[in-house]
């Protein structure tokens, strides 16, 4: 295919608030050595793979041949986030089993395969999928990019590979990422920014008192912090305390104590979803009857599970911050029906087609398929720009990665409007998002509030978490 030559990135004002939100800091990970990969089937189910290590493939520039293009996904099996670790993976596989795989870019079918990094860490999992493995796109760096960013840019830098679309990298700077020294594009907003709205939503709500809970993880406490330098923007709210607490403890009785004690009219916490419901069980055993915003690890079932639908009546209220859909226009049709119609649908722990985790990997993969195309190879020195290109205006509006596709090939300029909306990147490659706040209910429905985006991206401007040590290049 001729390569296309690339615009200057499209700059649209509102989504320019969003590039000047900081946030920073990085995990203990260490680089050593990891475990063999694993191969995800649609199912979910894992299985060992055995690779030569010091492959060769990996010591080359950007591939440009016709063999298959090597995914890799950062996963969860193990450590804080393991419950997630089935969703996260299906989350991926679906978008390429069942639509990027049905006509590749370029003719070049996607293998997947997977690296934990509950135990031995991101940066180790990172140099095993690159340096070993020889991935053409490494999916999801995320808490614990800053202790090997240094060597991932000498990387890009020496092999103009691999690509790095991210669901969950919220955690990493917002001004880094989205050029070609660093092809991190982002698929959710901000860590920060998560922290920030929900501040705002207690605001919405009426609350004049809140208590900040956070676990030990660096993303949480990035959250955490932002919420708490938001309680002086969003004003007419009093912060109480703030608790911060080890991650995977099997009780929080004595923090639940503490929370009932002080009675606020919220509790904004950031912690994963069985942490979570653990205090919120506790605090209403205690005796305290409260609002609860969260953050979106609450959509996974072990959260309700454990929680316990009798509890919410208890309650206030208990919803979390998140990422919303558009659901009105052909981008979702197409992406519902065939999720609900494929092997992922029948299996409710993939949670279904509304799971935030499910439509934002979804149009993320779908946009790194197309902007593969657009830009004619696998190269991130192709692929960064082309990323800005396929997803915004000008260019021929389109919904579906079949349309797309057919269009680039066409030779035309496109414009995805996605499942999650614009599809549009900011500088330092933050896709655009819709603040919500998903309320659970204790016969099982959600409510969805929306939070005006206007509002909330001048919010979220006024604040800045300072970079750590661990992002130091």
């Amino acid at each position: 295919m001729k390569k296309r030559k690339i615009r200057a990135l499209p700059v649209v004002a509102l989504l320019a608030v969003l590039a000047l939100v900081a946030a920073a800091c990085g995990d203990d990970s260490a680089e050593t050595t990891t475990t063999a990969a694993t191969t995800t089937t649609a199912a979910g189910t894992t299985a060992a793979t055995t690779t030569s290590a010091g492959s060769t493939a990996a010591a080359l520039p950007c591939r440009t041949d016709t063999d298959n293009v090597l995914a890799g996904e950062l996963a969860y099996y193990t450590g804080e986030f393991a419950p997630y670790g089935k969703m996260l993976t299906g989350s991926l596989t679906f978008p390429i089993d069942e639509v990027i795989n049905l006509d590749p870019p370029l003719g070049r079918h996607w293998d997947f395969i997977a690296e934990d990094i509950g135990t031995v860490g991101e940066a180790a999992a990172a140099h095993k999928l690159i340096e070993e493995d020889g991935v053409d796109i490494l999916i999801s760096p995320a808490h614990g990019y800053g202790p090997y960013r240094s060597w991932f840019i000498e990387w890009e830098a020496a092999h103009d590979s691999p690509l790095g679309p991210t669901v969950h990298g919220g955690s990493i700077p917002f001004d880094i990422g989205g050029d070609v020294a660093e092809p991190i594009f982002r698929a959710q907003g901000p860590d920060a920014g998560l922290g920030a709205e929900a501040t705002i939503y207690a605001g919405m709500i009426g609350a004049q008192t809140v208590v900040i809970f956070a676990t030990q993880v660096e993303g949480f406490q990035l959250a955490a912090q932002a919420a708490e330098d938001a309680v002086p923007v969003v004003g007419g709210i009093e912060l109480l305390t703030r608790i911060d607490a080890p991650a995977t403890q099997d009780s929080y009785r004595t923090q639940a104590q503490q929370i009932a004690d002080l009675n606020p009219d919220a509790v904004i916490m950031e912690a994963g979803s069985l942490e979570s419901a653990t205090l919120i069980r506790e605090a209403a055993e205690a005796g305290l009857s409260t609002n609860w915003i969260g953050e979106p690890g609450w959509s996974q079932p072990e959260f309700l599970e454990t929680l316990g639908m009798a509890t919410i009546d208890t309650q206030l209220s208990v919803g979390y911050v998140s990422s919303g859909f558009r659901n009105d226009n052909a981008a979702w049709d197409s992406y519902s029906a065939t999720f609900t119609g494929s092997s992922y649908g029948a299996d409710p722990d993939f949670l279904g087609p509304d799971n935030v985790y499910n439509y934002t990997a979804y149009d993320l993969l779908v946009l790194t398929a197309l902007a593969v195309e657009y830009g004619g190879s696998y190269c991130a020195s192709d692929w960064a720009p082309a990323m800005f290109e396929v997803a915004a205006a000008p260019g021929t509006v389109c919904y579906t990665y079949a349309d797309c596709l057919a269009a680039v090939r066409a030779g035309e300029d496109i414009d995805y409007e996605g499942v999650t909306g614009p599809g549009d990147f900011v500088p330092g490659g933050m896709n655009t998002i819709t603040p919500v706040v998903i309320l659970d209910k204790s016969d099982g429905t959600t409510e969805t509030v929306n939070l005006d985006p206007v509002s909330t991206l001048e919010i979220v401007n006024q604040v800045s978490v300072p970079g750590g040590d661990g992002w130091a290049g």
